[in-house]
């Protein structure tokens, strides 16, 4: 395969139904998603009837039950392809909003909901006409999850909610938002449940769609609670059992942002190779120059390294051993890989890398949070450097 091929490598962890899978989604987001994606970049929203269409082709939860309208696959390794390849074309805002709602949410629902619950949210989740979203973070909060102030006091049959969350990924879109509250405003651990908030409760207001550096398709919200009435029936699990939950879920929401990272690096090096074989610079082609290959030579490298890492993660998060320690590793490598890479890549742009027109300036845009949110990278080096020392 030559440097420039577009398509992806049969790699070792993946089987013929994984790549059978890819070319599906492959088509679909070439065909369907990406000649619209420019014009929700400017709107700021990917409209809700893409979340269904996804679903109605089988591309999201698919871990979910036959019985709740799932394929009953129990295996990440069809999220990573989807998660892949809509970073592969760019499509960062969609890609973040899909892999939320198919890596990071749905777990919550297939881990800690009863019978009655399962039946009333995974149909929708699945078909993609119910889309989800996590409110965890709070102003002023930030990773510190056991200081979250949004209180729900049980009143009767319900949970009076206020509070206010910030940052919330589908926060528009959203229909059932899993959110992190105080069950016990006097604890901090012990104290945190989760809620599932659907979008139509009075006493929930969303704020405005919040203006970012990057992303900008995908709808990112203030969440305001005043004195929201919940239904008791809407909690996952148990009271105080919420911080646990967050936690345990954390991992896979870290490997999915990893994945992520290295293929939109991967990204990068291609459309760099296939400029700076056609930019001229002193008369002849930038890929003529030696500081053009060694620089390519070391993203190829760094890419290579951090995609060896994410599907060692995979395969251990498949087998069920991934630990919290792991991780925080393959998510503070590969994000700091896709930030070194992409600023490397648009250096070989020059001037034209700093225009919107081109792809590398969205990669650019796009990578930087993903030093930030799943917990930011000084966090994982915290969460590291703790297991090493204990």
């Amino acid at each position: 395969m030559s440097a420039t091929d577009t398509t992806t490598s049969r790699r070792r962890i993946f089987e013929d139904e994984h790549e059978d899978f890819r070319q599906s989604v492959r088509r679909w987001l070439t065909n369907e998603v990406a000649p619209h994606f420019d014009d929700w970049e400017r709107e700021g929203i990917v409209p809700r009837e893409v979340f269904a269409a996804a679903g109605a082709n089988g591309f999201v939860a698919t871990q979910v039950p036959e019985e709740y309208g799932g394929a009953g696959v129990d295996d990440f390794r069809f999220n990573v392809v989807l998660s892949e390849e809509c970073f592969r074309l760019n499509l960062g805002g969609f890609g973040v909003g899909l892999t939320l709602h198919n890596d990071v949410c749905l777990p919550y629902f297939l881990e800690y909901c009863d019978a009655e619950q399962k039946q009333r949210w995974l149909p929708g989740i699945t078909d993609g006409t119910r889309i989800t979203a996590i409110a965890m973070t709070e102003p002023g909060t930030g990773s510190d999850l056991a200081g979250i102030k949004t209180k729900a006091i049980r009143d009767g049959d319900h949970y009076v909610v206020d509070g206010a969350k910030t940052f919330i990924t589908n926060g528009i879109n959203g229909d059932l938002i899993v959110t992190a509250v105080k069950t016990d405003p006097a604890q901090r651990h012990k104290g945190i449940s989760m809620l599932v908030i659907e979008g139509d409760t009075p006493g929930l207001e969303r704020g405005r769609n919040l203006e970012k550096v990057g992303m900008h398709s995908q709808d990112t919200a203030e969440l305001f609670f005043n004195e929201a009435r919940v239904p008791v029936e809407n909690l996952l699990g148990a009271e105080g059992q919420g911080f646990g939950q967050m936690v345990h879920n954390l991992a896979q929401e870290r490997l999915s942002v990893a994945v992520a990272g290295v293929a939109t690096a991967q990204a990068a090096v291609r459309m760099t190779i296939e400029y700076v074989k056609e930019r001229e610079a002193f008369g002849t082609p930038v890929a003529t120059f030696q500081n053009t290959r060694f620089e390519l030579a070391a993203c190829k490298a760094d890419t290579d390294a951090a995609q060896a890492f994410v599907d060692e993660a995979t395969m251990q998060l498949v087998e069920g051993t991934l630990s919290v320690e792991r991780a925080a590793e393959v998510k503070l490598f590969c994000t700091e890989v896709q930030g070194r890479v992409i600023d490397r890549c648009l250096q070989l742009f020059g001037g034209y890398g700093y225009m919107l027109e081109y792809p590398i300036a969205r990669l650019y845009a796009d990578a930087r949070v993903s030093r930030i949110y799943a917990g930011s990278n000084e966090i994982m080096k915290e969460i590291i450097g703790r297991s090493l020392l204990t």
